[in-house]
C-alpha cells in the first residue's frame, strides 16, 4: 500500500486528485475482488481456491459465482483504461471539476455494474458498463482539449 502513496505522491502532488482518484481505485477494487472471492471459496472449498489451480475444480461454480468471477475479470480490463486516463489527466495538468465528476461517475458505475452483472440484468448491466466507459474517454478527450 505504501509503494502506491509514494507513486501518487510523485505523478500528482495535488491532494485533490488522489483524494478523488487515488482513494475511489483501492476501495473499489477490494470490494469487488471480495465479492468475487468469498462465494468461491465457499462453492469450491478453500483447498481449491488456496491450491495453485492446476486443475479445474472438482464441482462448478454456480451462475451467479461464475458471474461474480467474470465481473471481476471484466473490472480488471476497465481498471487498465481508467490508470490510463487518470495518468494522462494528472501528468498533463489537466485534472478539474469535470475529470473529477468523470472518475467518480467511473466508480459509481463500477459499484452498479457488480450487482447487475451477479444478478443478470440484461440491458442494464451492458448500458452502466458504457456509462463507465463513456466516462473514462470523457476524462481522456478533457486531457487532449
Amino acid at each position: 500500500m505504501r509503494r502506491f502513496q509514494v507513486l501518487r505522491a510523485i505523478i500528482d502532488p495535488h491532494p485533490i486528485n488522489q483524494e478523488l482518484l487515488g482513494k475511489g481505485l483501492d476501495a473499489d477494487t477490494a470490494d469487488i475482488s471480495a465479492l468475487g472471492q468469498m462465494p468461491a471459496n465457499r462453492e469450491i472449498g478453500p483447498g481449491y481456491t488456496m491450491s495453485a489451480r492446476d486443475r479445474e475444480p472438482s464441482r462448478a461454480l454456480s451462475d451467479r459465482t461464475a458471474r461474480l468471477g467474470r465481473a471481476l475479470d471484466n473490472h480488471f480490463e476497465g481498471l487498465i483504461l481508467f490508470t490510463l486516463a487518470v495518468v494522462v489527466v494528472t501528468l498533463s495538468g489537466q485534472s478539474s471539476g469535470f475529470t473529477a465528476a468523470c472518475a467518480w461517475t467511473y466508480l459509481v458505475a463500477r459499484l452498479l455494474y457488480v450487482p447487475a452483472y451477479a444478478f443478470g440484468l440484461v440491458p442494464w448491466r451492458s448500458l452502466i458498463w458504457m456509462v463507465g466507459f463513456g466516462a473514462t474517454t470523457l476524462m481522456l478527450l478533457a486531457a487532449l482539449v
